[in-house]
């Protein structure tokens, strides 16, 4: 039967294009590392996952993964698909969640910096929703900054130098950093004199150890030696190392409030050094939306309450010297 306006039948899915269901298997293994973990992402058996794997490299006449007892590894030709099918699917999610049914006051989505994710806003979810009531919340820890034009995120919730802020973003607050240990390892361990004793233990790091560097410059104090210690992926590792008596880390009261108040870390030394600080970037479209700005007062109450909370404490002085 003819079509109307000389339309033809268009295939549902292009020649040039591979099946999406062995896309869909590919992307889960290359982003969970085995073929086991993506076959519990996806909820079919790891030997289904394994054929639709292969079945693309058929497909695309290219080894895409390479599998081992310690799981799947990217060849170069994968990494390159990948990262675009990453982005792809990214986009699908967010277009998918524009598409989801809206509460009466609309959906925020936050992406914050993990350990403040963690640490600090999961566990006021629930006041977040009163404040805003009627909203969907959508939190997601990340170290990344949302592509807004793609509708990745609503709010992102920074980490960094003051005179470095993305273009629209307004600072928030510059914590207090201050060394911190646990129960276990104090035990075992005793507590440093000063920052000199300090800066020859094992100190828990973020990806670097420049972190540390500005911290005893901030204190005052200049280093004689090269720091030691693990570097760990983000605040949360390091923060739960600390916790298991791996040894000491960088914290302020936004990260680890509840475990010093319980007991479970204990600030050493009491010093008053600020180094970075957060800041709010808002997806520039609903800058000026009703829900944004409750959640904006909210934070800024919130984080500045925080901060000043046992401010009474009485910071013993720190003594450089006993190198």
């Amino acid at each position: 039967m003819p079509k109307a306006n000389g339309a033809e039948d268009v295939p549902l899915e292009s020649p040039r294009m591979p099946p999406l269901i062995m896309v869909r298997a590919f992307e889960a293994a290359a982003r969970a590392g085995s073929m086991r973990k993506a076959a519990d992402d996806i909820g079919v058996s790891h030997t289904v996952i394994s054929r639709h794997v292969r079945n693309l490299e058929v497909w695309s006449g290219r080894k895409l993964l390479d599998t081992g007892p310690r799981g799947t590894l990217l060849t170069q030709e994968g990494a390159i698909f990948y990262r675009a099918v990453s982005e792809a699917f990214q986009i699908i999610a967010a277009a998918a969640v524009e598409l989801r049914p809206r509460t009466r006051r609309g959906m925020l989505r936050i992406w914050a910096m993990p350990g403040l994710a963690t640490r600090w806003l999961a566990p006021r979810l629930s006041e977040i929703e009163r404040t805003l009531a009627g909203a969907d919340i959508v939190l997601r820890a990340i170290d990344r900054l949302p592509d807004f034009s793609k509708s990745e995120a609503d709010v992102m919730i920074g980490f960094g130098s003051k005179a470095d802020l993305p273009a629209g973003a307004t600072w928030l607050i510059s914590p207090r950093a201050f060394p911190v240990a646990s129960k276990v390892w104090i035990e075992k361990n005793g507590q440093p004199e000063n920052l000199a004793e300090l800066s020859r233990l094992p100190l828990i790091h973020e990806e670097s150890r420049q972190q540390w560097t500005n911290w005893f410059k901030g204190a005052g104090y200049k280093l004689r030696t090269a720091l030691k210690g693990p570097l760990l992926w983000d605040a949360n590792m390091a923060i739960d190392a600390a916790l298991a008596g791996q040894g000491i880390v960088l914290a302020s009261r936004l990260t680890v409030a509840r475990e010093i108040d319980g007991g479970n870390l204990v600030e050493l030394l009491g010093t008053n050094v600020k180094l970075n600080g957060y800041y709010l970037h808002i997806r520039p479209e609903r800058s000026h939306a009703p829900l944004i700005e409750g959640f904006r007062l909210w934070l800024e109450d919130g984080l500045r309450k925080e901060e000043q909370s046992r401010q009474d404490f009485k910071h013993v002085s720190v003594h450089h010297a006993r190198s």
